[in-house]
């Protein structure tokens, strides 16, 4: 302060002379500024692009507004949010893949360096308000604890405030959230009707009404991106109810009826093609009766669940019309990628079995299927609905083809916008939308941001298209890559290659499509200009030296048997330890330790007292996890293993009062099996168990202890919500390694089995 103080100091007060900083302020007349983000929607999933499902509110905002019919993004979540709050290409911020590691490579931190300052951080240097509010996604999971570090944080990167959640996704029901730098609980309960969408829209309001009320002439940048509509798959069941039978005919006729729709209302050109079939999205008319019923209810949810955040998002914009704030709002609505196809063929009842086990799940029974929707299921549809919500484009989220990567995008501000309904037809990419806003607002880029140099945006403002639908393009190449999936667009031509079916990058096959006579990228020119593959191709390579592409992970969808990252993916020391000593007053984090595929010994030291109950350690959800917990006084470890099966191991006696140390130890005998056995102050309490499962202790959710994080993991403690530990325990402590017993144990377990 005494640096920049522009004042006189004497001895005296009266004989000083004061000085006050300029405070800083926004451009007069500067606009509000309202990012509406949804995840894993594809181009023909909202209503003005052609969907069957109502979106009325974001509808519109389109009818006010601009459509922009040929915007692109980066074919994954994590990835498109670096581009969209950086202006940034995805590879120079960072984020060559989704931020949950570091994997030791420039392209892959998984973090944006401070150098790329984002525009939370710019609006706020310039006299903004700013409010991130859902899903962030833009730091390492191993970060995303109670004790930061929280410089990658929503609050250390430009945001004022921040209420939602870290990770990719959680539940709509039972989210694990964070208010600044704080992890809490939901405000309220599922049973009491508690949903996501409509909890992030009332703190929204509540964000900028009182910010409107203590200092209206400062305008406001509001971040919300809602968990919608990425898995899990929930809703109110009255939302998913209203679409009963709505989807019966399938995927292949809603397609076709959305391609004509698209057509009428000019989003595409009347030469446009619809593409062909690929092998994930089978011929309705193939399928049997079951899985029509089947997929069809998965429909249903999805739309059930995507009506709902409209109506949200109408919540929100009735509150800026109530407060007279609408029409001075810049909004902007997109989606972060194409619609996913990561439900697997016969859609998921939980999302988290193919992640974790590698394998798809097969057909949900009638009791499931009642379940789809609420807070038991984790679902995600069929790649058959997301090959019908990307119409008329080909493949899907993660691909580079338009599929992935083209997307819904809306612009509203009628001071600047004058052409209400209008349609944009020029190629713009995500990136662009950080010079729109500065170019909206009569910003200049900052040199600085809290002294930190900063380096050059990579879009350009598209603000030249909204006086003139005709504009020539001021856009002329933007390069793409995910997994391994490459492309390039230049000047009206794409160059792009499908790497899941590619056996190396050396034998990727190049496809060639000319855009502007082929939107949907269904007419493969390679063959007749071949040349113009060779000019592309090392455009490509231009494009990716200058961005820090390389180098090329390999694509999760590469046999289509789920993901696999413990094959391609490298990761940092850190995330290896042999060792975790946890303390009470730890919050719910993602954090969790290690213990798939090894042997581990977890200590609870406790001073027990008689009605002491409770989960002591809580890995997981109900999707997948453990629990470690005391119930009438006897010790119990369940196994949750993805919702298909669980395993009790159970004391054989009741704690006594007083202090104590109770175990569980797990032994791995080979690959996928080994035995758990709980004991008391060192001495067994029960029967030795076999575990066998592939992969051992999945964990899909948070990790937690003295509680649940999320919802219950074992099924016996429905309706117990976080089912708190009532007594006092120290610490816990988890042992991970092979126990020095191993042998002894080994035999102990034969010899009860051969005796059984």
């Amino acid at each position: 302060m005494e640096d920049n103080f522009r004042g006189e100091i004497r001895t005296s007060y009266r004989a000083s002379t004061p000085w006050w900083p300029d405070e800083k302020k926004a451009p007069e007349n500067a606009p509000n500024i309202l990012y509406i983000l949804l995840d894993d929607t594809g181009y023909a999933q909202v209503g003005c692009y052609g969907s069957r499902v109502s979106t009325p509110n974001i509808d519109s905002l389109a009818e006010e507004g601009l459509r922009f019919s040929d915007f692109h993004v980066n074919a994954m979540c994590s990835p498109t949010r670096a581009s969209l709050l950086s202006g940034c290409n995805n590879h120079t911020a960072g984020f060559a893949h989704v931020c949950n590691f570091n994997l030791g490579y420039p392209n892959m931190a998984g973090e944006i360096d401070h150098k790329y300052g984002l525009i939370s951080e710019t609006l706020k240097e310039n006299g903004y308000f700013t409010c991130a509010l859902g899903k962030w996604h833009l730091c390492n999971t191993s970060h995303m604890t109670g004790a930061g570090p929280f410089d990658q944080w929503p609050c250390g990167r430009g945001f004022d405030k921040y209420y939602g959640f870290l990770r990719f996704g959680t539940s709509q029901c039972a989210p694990t959230l964070v208010q600044g730098n704080e992890p809490i609980d939901p405000p309220y309960s599922y049973e009491d009707g508690y949903q996501l969408g409509g909890d992030l829209v009332d703190r929204a309001i509540r964000y900028i009404g009182d910010q409107k009320s203590v200092d209206p002439e400062k305008p406001f940048f509001c971040y919300l991106a809602f968990g919608a509509m990425h898995g899990p798959h929930q809703a109110p069941r009255e939302y998913i109810d209203r679409y009963k039978g709505k989807f019966d005919d399938g995927w292949d006729k809603y397609r076709e009826e959305v391609f004509a729709r698209q057509k009428v209302m000019g989003l595409i050109p009347e030469n446009t093609k619809l593409t062909e079939r690929n092998s994930m999205a089978p011929e309705w008319d193939s399928l049997s009766d079951r899985q029509k019923k089947v997929f069809a209810r998965y429909m249903e949810v999805f739309a059930g669940y995507l009506t709902y955040t409209d109506d949200q998002i109408g919540r929100l914009l009735n509150y800026l019309k109530d407060i007279g704030q609408y029409d001075d709002t810049l909004i902007v609505f997109l989606t972060d990628n194409g619609a996913s196809a990561e439900g697997g063929p016969n859609g998921c009842f939980n999302e988290y079995y193919h992640i974790l086990s590698m394998n798809w799940e097969g057909l949900v029974d009638d009791e499931r299927l009642e379940q789809l929707g609420s807070a038991e299921a984790c679902a995600n549809y069929p790649p058959g609905w997301a090959w019908a919500g990307n119409t008329p484009l080909k493949w899907y989220k993660s691909w580079v083809h338009a599929g992935g990567v083209k997307v819904p995008c809306i612009m509203r501000y009628p001071k600047v916008i004058k052409d209400k309904g209008g349609i944009r037809n020029q190629f713009h990419h995500v990136i662009d939308i950080y010079s729109t806003v500065m170019d909206i607002c009569g910003l200049e880029q900052p040199k600085e941001i809290r002294g930190v140099l900063q380096a050059p945006k990579h879009g350009i403002s598209m603000t030249y298209t909204f006086d003139d639908a005709n504009a020539p393009r001021q856009r002329h190449t933007q390069y793409f890559e995910m997994h391994g999936n490459r492309g390039i667009w230049h000047d009206g031509w794409k160059l792009v290659t499908n790497h899941v079916d590619s056996p190396s990058f050396e034998e990727d096959v190049w496809e060639l499509y000319h855009t502007d006579e082929d939107f949907s990228e269904c007419n493969d020119l390679a063959a007749q200009y071949p040349e113009k593959v060779e000019e592309l191709k090392t455009l490509w390579w231009h494009e990716a030296g200058k961005y820090g592409v390389l180098p090329l992970i390999e694509s999760h969808f590469r046999t289509r048997d789920g993901f696999n990252f413990n094959k391609i993916l490298k990761f940092p020391p850190t995330e290896y330890k042999n060792r975790y000593v946890f303390y009470p007053e730890m919050t719910p984090h993602y954090s969790a330790p290690r213990v798939s595929g090894k042997s581990f010994v977890i200590n609870v030291y406790l001073d027990y007292k008689e009605g002491d109950e409770g989960v002591l350690v809580g890995a997981g959800s109900n999707s997948s996890g453990y629990t470690f917990y005391i119930s009438d006084g006897i010790p119990t470890f369940h196994y949750n293993y993805l919702q298909e099966w669980g395993v009790d191991i159970e004391g054989d006696r009741k704690l006594e009062e007083g202090a104590h140390v109770l175990t569980f130890s797990f032994m791995q005998i080979e690959k996928g099996k080994g035995v758990g056995v709980l004991y008391i102050d060192g001495v067994r309490c029960g029967t030795p168990k076999e575990i066998c499962s592939e992969p051992l202790f999945p964990v899909a959710g948070c990790y937690a202890i003295g509680r649940y994080g999320e919802t219950p993991i074992t099924p016996a403690h429905r309706g117990k919500g976080y089912y708190r530990y009532s007594g006092r325990f120290s610490k816990i402590e988890y042992l991970l390694g092979r126990p020095e017993n191993d042998e002894d144990l080994m035999l102990e377990y034969q010899y009860e089995l051969e005796n059984e």
